[in-house]
This record gives C-alpha cells, structure tokens and sequence, in this order.
C-alpha cells in the first residue's frame, strides 16, 4: 500500500484530482463525436495522461516500498521537527501506531531534546553535512532504548525536509561493556558462561591460567565437562549443579573467593584455582543470564606446605588426622588455635570431652560411620575453649582413599564462631524492632501463626493498640520526640501487661499484644484495662506536655478468626471502631462491627464517584438576629442522594471523604455552588446574602485555598464579603505560618473568616489571639444544654467572654427551644441558626424566605461559617 504523510497526501490527491478531472473532461469530448482529427489529438492527449497518471502511481509505490525497506527506524521531518512520514521498521521500533507519530513533533519520541535541538542540525545540513547524534528513544509503553541518528536535508514541494535514520545502540552498548569489564579484570583470568554454563568468552589470562590455546574456538573444546573433574578445597568432588558459576547464576548473589581443584583428564593435570563469580543481569530481567567467572591460579601455593598453612589460617581451616591405632589425634596449628584447648589436644576422647553433649554424640556416630560403612561426614559442633569461651566449627572427615579398615581418619576443621555469631544477630535482628526492642511485625506473626496452628486447641487473643494523637506530637516536635514517645509508650504496655501477654510493635505508632485465655476468658478486657490506665499520665517533653491515648481492638481464636492476619484484621475493625467512637479506650469485636465497616467501604467506594455522577446537592439553613428574627445570613449545608444508599447525612460520609482525601474536591464544588447560587439569587433581584461555606483542614494544608477562592468569587463577580469561611480548631495547630499568611490573603478579600465548633478542638487560645479571623461559633454540644445543665452553661458564658475580650462576633448554632434564644439573647449571642427558626432549605424555599423578609437594617456579624455537612 502506498504509504505518504497527511502533508503530502494533500498534495498527490491534489495532482491526482487534476489528472482525473482531466481524464472526465477528455471523456467528455471524445463522446461528442468530435471531428477526426480533433478525436485523433484527444485520443493522443488521453492516452499520455493516462500513461502520466500510471508512471505517478508506480513512482508513488517504489517509493512506499523503498521507506519501508529499510530496516532502521526512519522518520521524515518538517522544517519545525514535524514527523510527516515514517516507516514500518520506525511503527515496530517505537511501539505505536503511525497515526499516532504522524502529525506529531519528534520531542513524542525524543522527550530528552531540548528546545533547540533542531539548530545545529540545520546548520550542518546548510554546509551540506550529514548530522550525527545519539539520543535516547522512547517507545509507546515509556521504556527507552539507545540510537545513533543520521539526518540528512532535501526539499520537498518548496518545503525544507528532513530525513533521519535510527539506529539501535542496544547492542553495541551491551558489547562494549563486557569488553570494558574484561578490560577491567585483566590481571586475573576472566570467563563469561551464559545460563547453560557455555562459554561465550574468555580473556588471555584465562587462557593461560587453563592452559587453553588462545586460538579460534578452542576454549569451548577445551572446556568440555566430560574432560575436566572438579574439586572443592577439601578434595570433594563438584557436580555441575555445585559449580561456583551455577550458584552465581541460580541465587543472583555473588560467590565471593572459593577454592576449587580442576583435573584435566586428556593432559592429566592438575591445577587449584581462587574463584569469585558475579551474575549479570539483562536489562529489565529480575534473574541474572550471564555469570562473569574471575580466577587466579594458587596451585604453587598448594603445593607449599608452609604457604598451605599459612592459606589454612587466613581461611581459619585447620587439618585433623586420628590414628585409631596408636589412638593419637593429630592437629596442624591452625587446628590447635581454633580448638583453644591447653594443654592441646592428644586423642579423640579429649576432644570429645569439650564439645556440648549432643554434639558429642553426633561427632561420635560420624566416626562410626566412617569405620563401619566407609561414610564420609560433616558437621557443624559447637564447644568450649579453654579461656571459657564458646566456638562453633565445621568439622569434615573421612578414611584416606584405599584404607579399608579406616584406621586413619583425617579431615579439616574450619572456625564457623563469627558466621554463627553473625546469624544468632540476624536472627535477633529479624525479629526485633529496631527502635522499642521489642518484637517486630514478621516476628509476631510467625509466633501467632504457631500458637493458631491447632485450631482446636488455639485460645488466644489479640489486643490491637493505636496511639491517639501520636501525628500531633510527631508533626510539632519532630522525629526525635516522636521516636521518645514509642519508646515511652512501649515501656508503658510492657509493664501494663507484665508476663500476661506477648508485646509487638506492629508498624507506625501501632502495636500487638497477644495473650491466652484458655485459663481466664476476661484476660484481654483487664490488659486493656491496664494499658489504658497506663496512658492517663501525660507524656512529657521539656516543659511540654501532651495527652496520649490508646485505643484499642480486641479480638479471640477461634471464634474471631482462624488465621493470624483474620484475628488481627478483626481487632484491627474494633480499635477503628474504638477511636472513631471515644479514643482512650478498648473495644471488643463483633460480626456487626465487621458489618459496620463493611458499609464504611461500600461508602467510601460509592463517595469517591459521586462528585463526578452529580450526587450532592446544597441546602441553605438561615442564620438570624437573635432579638429581632430577621434572616442576616445562611450557612450552606452539603448532602448526598445516592441511587444504592438513598440520602446521606453530612455525618455520615463526611469522616470519610476526610480519610480519603475526597474532602478537597468536594470541598471545592461546594465553594463553587454556594457562590453560583448568591449570583442566582442576586440576579433574581433578592440581593447579595452572605453565604458560609465550611473548610476542610485537607483543604487548608493540602492546597492554595486563597487562589482558590479568589478564582471563585472573580467567575461569579462577587464580592468577599458575600462568603464566609467556616474552619475547625484543628487548622489552628496543623502549620501556624501558613495559617497566619492564607487567613490575611483571604481578609484582603473581605472574606469573612470564622472558626467552627470552638471549644470542642485544641481551643489553642495562643493562635485564635494571633489569627486575623472575624468569629467564632459556639458549637450545638453546649448550646443543647442550657440553660439546664450548668457545665453547658458555663462553657457558653466562657466562650462569650472569650469573643467580646478578642472583639469577635459570635453565632450559636442547633438553637431549638425559644428558652435557648432567651438565653443566649440574654449572654449577647447577636446571631444564631437551628431548628427554632428553620432546617436546612432548598435553594427555591430560601428565596421566597428572602423575598418575604423586610429591607435589612444595620448588618450583624454572625461569626458563622457555612459548613461541608
């Protein structure tokens, strides 16, 4: 198929559409019967035309078959950089579809070029060079790999053009970087085996090393398995599975400075060799396909006794010979340091005599073997030096080759203690928590594992501990205070709980206690009790001091779970339910907890779409002068209609969209539809009504809330004072020198500026002094109590004090009684909303509310903030 770019398809169908209408016109005039002669010229010019057309369309396909003849990537380009054109080896290179390239600049495949790219390249085309340059390719799925570019100039059409060929750098790169590590490691012989151990190359040291030829393929020849026998350094044959290289390649580790003795059978020769093999890893590949073997040779050192010995130290390997006849046990004096015992060792009963009981026993039976069925052994025996201290060796033996009777056995002793040192840590280290000492994740797990192993039998509980407010500290004081408070926190479990339960952390500021109750049912309830009472005094830090809690889940086996991760999982869903209820606490599970967060995630689920299928919806509650009834204001109230859940309460999945960060967009649309619906009100001829719209702290911290709302009130032409901001406590605390910057941004606006709920939070009196915000809102927990209950009464009569000391206005909300609007008139409160006066209404029956109220006198503050709820 003739294949050109959009550019120049415009322009053949162009030439193509001429010659054709051609074609019909001379059609046209032939079927007119024209007189001979002109039907002679006609026929002539048709059969040209014709001819002209076919020669086109031939031209048109030699060169279709030429582009994509060639086996490089080639793309042609327009002055701008402007892919018009590209072959079949660019459409299979670049993993992506040519309609997908063409039209596009070349950055879609070069994303690393600079804006500029295209200038030096002219400029070696305008000196009538070919440019030469290598870059990095980007196919459709993102991964890249090297080209060599050659781009060359011609003119198409009037047009300058570009002509660039790409060629794959992949495995040139390859190759120069093993010559480059061969290079590297010239001093020592080199041999590179792919996965089945074949050779693909070998450097001259090797060669000589061997003793191979370095000629043609010899070394493959010279390599065959069937020729060679290899050893380990005590003489132990290796199978082809034990090789080194076949280690390297099968675990992906490095097998660091083996000693292995190769035997070639045709030469009968003998040579020891020090190996370390590295694997190689393909790009993109998780297991290694090639093994780089590097290798001296240490045969004379073999062979020297005194150099031999000295090999036996550095490795920490002594030899052992026990003549069973004379009953005399010879040790090498690397032997006789490993073992440590003095006066040294004269027979086998002695040493015997200083090893642990079972590895006597062990060792006992080996040399038994040894004698009776000609068995070799090794084992790894763990004794006692002389000076008190513990070692660990690895202890091989076996009857000298021909030696029927085994009456001399003979082997190695190798110092194992730092290695088995070294494991017991890991092993230690494995299961402790760095920071609390304690038991980590992996290791509480493997143990609850083991005590669930027996369902039947399994009586076990799991206490599941999340600290409250551990973020405030660690957000306010830092790492450093964070980490004292696990480390305090962990103390305090630790001794709550005594030798009654097993303590983990278990991540973060969470941890496990695990404890049995075949004997007492009731034990996790009194742990629990315990390790909240051991929260009730506060954290200290310098003259600071905080109130950390824990809440806590309970869960048993078997009735809560059968598998460790169930039984956690469950006590998990009851701290959860703990602290979204009350903190500083403990909660048992149960199926309608279970049942309970289940619904919780078919909410989060349904939430996170319900901004984009249009599920919420606004409703405006009026704020009103306490003494004279008249509506000053309205806060917007959000609420969600959701076709499986019907309606939602802002309480019920408020909590969620904060968890899951849903908040900010949602957030957002509700700024954006309380001040649309104002525009629509004010277009309706009602006026401007000031209008508060509750702020998320995620909204505060997490973006620029200014910018936000002054794109806000610019789309809808309002003014700041038309909006009203609602914020709880908890922005006063989060990051108190962006507080102070975005609440004066948004004062510049006139915005109006209040916070939520006060005395229900932090009531962090420090900040409310210095944050330049407008009310406060005295919050429905205490207004519902009074005048009756006489804490109610004193918190409203406090906050009172506290706004008229700060020159602050104040809104009473959840006002439902007219003896609450007698009371709060009588303590100053101007302004306040609730059922007394009316719920939340929809846009068209606030309206008419505001159409029926009288002209507004002088303009009451009302501190009230309209609320995401």
């Amino acid at each position: 198929m003739t294949r050109r770019s959009p550019r120049k398809d415009a322009a053949v169908g162009d030439h193509l559409t001429a010659h054709v209408d051609a074609l019909a016109a001379l059609d046209r005039a032939l079927a007119q019967a024209p007189p001979a002669a002109l039907r002679q010229l006609l026929e002539v010019a048709q059969a040209a035309l014709q001819e002209a057309m076919d020669e086109r369309q031939l031209a048109l396909r030699r060169y279709a078959a030429l582009f994509d003849a060639v086996p490089d990537p080639v793309s042609i380009l327009s002055e701008s950089g402007v892919v018009l054109d590209l072959n079949h080896a660019g459409v299979r290179a670049y993993g992506r579809s040519r309609e997908d390239i063409i039209g596009q600049p070349i950055e879609l495949l070069n994303p690393d070029l600079p804006s500029d790219h295209l200038d030096p390249v002219w400029e070696a085309l305008h000196r009538g060079e070919t440019y030469v340059i290598e870059v990095t390719n980007m196919r459709g799925d993102g991964s890249r790999f090297p080209v060599e570019v050659h781009s060359a100039g011609f003119e198409h059409q009037g047009e300058h053009c570009i002509v660039a060929v790409a060629r794959d750098l992949s495995s040139r790169w390859q190759a120069e970087s093993r010559y480059r590590l061969l290079m590297e490691s010239i001093d020592k012989g080199v041999v590179l085996f792919d996965r089945e151990l074949r050779v693909v190359s070998a450097n001259p040291a090797a060669h000589r090393i061997l003793g191979i030829p370095g000629n043609g393929n010899s070394l493959q020849a010279m390599l065959c398995p069937e020729d060679w026998i290899s050893v380990d350094e005590h003489g132990h044959p290796l199978t082809r599975e034990q090789w080194p290289a076949a280690v390297s390649l099968r675990t992906g580790r490095i097998i660091r400075s083996t000693i292995v003795g190769l035997y070639h059978r045709p030469r009968g020769r003998m040579i020891w060799i020090s190996t370390t093999n590295v694997p190689v890893y393909g790009t993109g590949r998780d297991s290694p396909d090639h093994v780089f073997g590097l290798f001296s040779d240490i045969t004379e050192l073999k062979r020297n006794n005194t150099l031999f010995d000295r090999a036996q130290s550095l490795a920490h390997i002594g030899g052992w010979e026990w003549d069973r006849g004379l009953q005399r046990l010879y040790l090498t004096d690397e032997a006789t340091r490993i073992l440590g015992q003095e006066p040294p060792l004269q027979d086998m009963a002695q040493l015997l005599d200083c090893l642990r009981l079972n590895d006597r026993s062990l060792l006992q039976q080996a040399l038994l073997d040894v004698i009776d069925k000609q068995a070799p052994f090794e084992l790894e025996l763990q004794g006692q030096r002389s000076d008190g201290h513990t070692f660990w060796v690895r202890m091989i033996g076996e009857a000298e080759a021909g030696d029927v009777s085994a009456a001399r056995i003979a082997g190695t002793v190798q110092d194992i203690t730092a290695r088995k040192q070294a494991e017991e840590t890991l092993r230690i280290q494995a299961r402790t928590d760095p920071l609390t000492g304690i038991m980590n994740r992996d290791a509480v797990l493997n143990d609850l594992a083991a005590r669930m192993a027996n369902p039947t039998h399994c009586r076990v509980a799991v206490l599941y501990i999340d600290l409250d407010r551990f973020k405030t500290v660690n957000d306010l004081l830092g790492h450093n205070a964070g980490d004292e408070l696990l480390i305090d926190a962990t103390r305090r479990i630790a001794t709550a709980i005594g030798t009654e339960g097993l303590v983990a952390r278990f991540g973060g500021d969470e941890f496990l206690v695990i404890c049995d109750t075949r004997d007492q049912h009731d034990q996790p309830e009194r742990l629990a009790d315990a390790i909240t009472q051991a929260f009730s005094t506060p954290f200290r830090f310098g003259s600071d001091e905080f109130a950390v809690t824990a809440s806590i889940g309970i869960a048993r086996a078997p009735q809560d779970g059968l598998r460790p991760q169930q039984l956690i999982q469950n006590a998990d869903i009851a701290m959860y339910d703990c602290k979204r209820r009350t903190r500083n606490g403990w909660q048992v599970f149960s199926p309608e907890l279970a049942q309970r967060q289940h619904d919780r995630l078919q909410i989060e689920s349904r939430l996170h779409r319900a901004l984009d299928d249009d599920e919420f919806h606004l409703v405006y509650q009026p704020q009103v002068d306490l003494r004279s009834g008249q509506l000053v204001a309205a806060e917007a109230l959000i609420r969600w209609r959701n076709t499986q859940l019907g309606e939602l309460r802002p309480d019920i999945f408020i909590g969620h969209a904060e968890s899951t960060g849903d908040i900010v967009r949602i957030g957002l649309w509700v700024l954006r539809e309380a001040c649309r619906q104002v525009r629509q009100w004010q277009n309706d001829g009602l006026g401007i009504v000031r209008v508060a719209v509750n702020v998320s702290y995620r909204q505060f911290v997490g973006e620029d809330l200014a910018r936000n709302v002054r794109q806000v009130l610019d789309e809808f032409g309002l003014p700041g004072s038309a909006l009203e901001l609602e914020f709880t406590e908890r922005v006063l605390i989060e990051d108190a020198p962006d507080t102070l910057q975005t609440f004066a941004r948004l004062r510049e606006m006139g915005v109006l500026l209040t916070i939520d709920d006060f005395g229900e939070g932090y009531s962090a009196l420090n900040y409310l002094r210095r944050l330049p915000i407008h009310g406060l809102k005295l919050s429905q927990l205490f207004v519902e109590g009074v005048p009756g209950n006489r804490s109610d009464v004193a918190v409203c009569e406090a906050v009172c004090g506290i706004a008229r000391s700060l020159g602050l206005g104040l809104v009473a909300e959840g006002i439902e009684s007219e003896q609450q609007r007698h009371f709060l008139q009588t303590l100053g409160v101007a302004v306040g909303q609730g059922f007394l006066f009316a719920p939340g209404l929809p846009p068209d029956e606030f309206a008419r509310r505001l159409a029926a109220r009288p002209a507004p006198a002088a303009a009451v503050h009302n501190g009230e903030t309209g609320r995401i709820r």
